[in-house]
């Protein structure tokens, strides 16, 4: 009896080490790959203009663009990855982007945009990559939360360190290649240790049911049957993912209108109170073992960050300060962006038993998510050629606030009441 005591004590700390490896290298890796995606926002490029458009402007929706079509390309690829092919991928992948970077600052501008376009397309399938080696567990949650988190700080960190890089004398066309260059071996040391993580063993499939690669057939079969609550989610990710994108890849342009330093320090001390935030919310959920209510609590937790986006936009014409409103909008909406990738799809596989991966359906959303932005960008680069992101920014919140809650109140009723008695029923 002492040795079985013995041994079931030695897996349970076996499952321990390796979650908490697996956490920190896909933490670790994501952080890394942002470093070959948006140190450039740190910059102005305010010397080239192209048809009246702002550099930068272009740089983002080029860049932006590739990322999107590789959303697109990622429905196929990330649903039908075997799991042995992900870690030699995904560094393929990340060589391709910072190979572009180094093009980047070798040819002249405007030209040099193109290689923006393509340091984007191969960047956009890393996340559905690294989230194939964590989903399916009983720990889903906490494990994803931990590499939402990455995303987060990454996005202030990266930037600081883009920053930092300009006022060493790196120039603005070299930086992002420099940035890139400093991370290169963190990556690789995490793409090796997920690359090492155990599959689901047999607990975890009947909590979270079992996760499968997907044809063609699969796919639309999925989508066929539950079309209208996954369209109401994703067209709210897609405003979300608007916003997010607007936030991070200008908030040197929103610091500055809202009159505070655009200082790199100001970057990374509002992402990590964001993510502090974040994570403890969605993370929580890995407590909640009812894949029904877990579900429905992680939409109430979307809701709840509209709540606080409201809340920021009333409190700023109240005169709340520059850096509370910028933390209480990331609090807003990051806590929806993660929940949906952390709990909302993955609790949806483990309700319904539907055969699938998560990697589908967050790769459904986030090539409409991506598209809306671009579509975005050409919209503010024709209709306001000054560069003021803050009026604009604020009125995309008031909308996305809007919509988004009908969208969650669609979702709600779609996926609960009588429709949950002829889903499959949970394990």
């Amino acid at each position: 009896m002492n040795q079985i005591d013995a041994e079931t004590q030695d897996a349970a700390g076996d499952r321990k080490l390796w979650a908490l490896s697996a956490v920190l290298a896909a933490f670790g890796t994501y952080f890394c790959m942002y470093a070959f995606r948006k140190p450039f926002t740190a910059a102005q490029y305010s010397d080239v203009t192209v048809l009246g458009l702002t550099f930068k402007s272009v740089l983002v929706t080029a860049q932006v663009i590739g990322y999107s079509i590789s959303k697109f390309v990622g429905i196929r690829v990330i649903s039908e990855m075997s799991p042995s092919r992900r870690a030699p991928v995904l560094l393929g992948l990340i060589g391709v982007s910072e190979l572009s970077l180094i093009l980047f600052g070798a040819v002249p501008a405007p030209w040099n945009a193109i290689f923006m376009f393509f340091n984007g397309l191969p960047l956009g399938m890393v996340f559905g990559l690294v989230l194939g080696f964590l989903e399916g567990r009983r720990v889903t949650e906490a494990l994803s939360a931990g590499l939402c988190a990455s995303f987060i700080l990454a996005d202030g960190a990266t930037k600081s360190v883009g920053a930092w890089l300009l006022k060493a004398g790196v120039s603005e066309y070299w930086m992002p290649a420099a940035a890139g260059g400093i991370f290169t071996i963190p990556l690789i040391l995490g793409v090796a240790v997920l690359a090492r993580t155990p599959p689901p063993d047999q607990r975890d499939v009947e909590a979270r049911s079992r996760r499968v690669q997907m044809n063609r057939d699969d796919r639309w079969l999925l989508m066929r049957k539950y079309g209208t609550g996954l369209a109401a989610l994703i067209l709210m990710y897609l405003l979300v993912t608007i916003l997010r994108s607007i936030r991070a890849d200008f908030a040197t342009e929103i610091w500055i209108g809202l009159g505070e330093p655009a200082a790199p320090q100001t970057f990374t001390t509002s992402e990590i109170l964001v993510a502090l935030g974040v994570v403890a919310v969605n993370g929580s959920m890995v407590w909640v073992r009812d894949n029904r209510r877990a579900f429905q609590l992680s939409l109430q937790t979307c809701l709840a960050g509209f709540v606080l986006l409201a809340g920021a936009l009333i409190g700023r014409m109240y005169g709340l300060d520059g850096f509370s409103f910028m933390v209480l909008v990331g609090l807003g909406l990051y806590l929806p962006y993660v929940a949906i990738h952390a709990t909302v799809f993955e609790r949806l596989l483990a309700m319904t038993r539907e055969k699938g991966n998560v990697g589908f359906l967050m790769y459904l959303a986030d090539s409409t998510g991506y598209l809306g932005y671009v579509g975005c960008m050409l919209f503010k680069g024709a209709f306001n050629h000054e560069g003021e992101f803050l009026p604009f920014f604020t009125v995309a919140c008031w909308i996305t606030c809007a919509v988004s809650v009908i969208c969650l109140a669609v979702s709600m009723r779609y996926f609960g009441g009588h429709r949950m008695g002829r889903m499959n029923p949970p394990s």
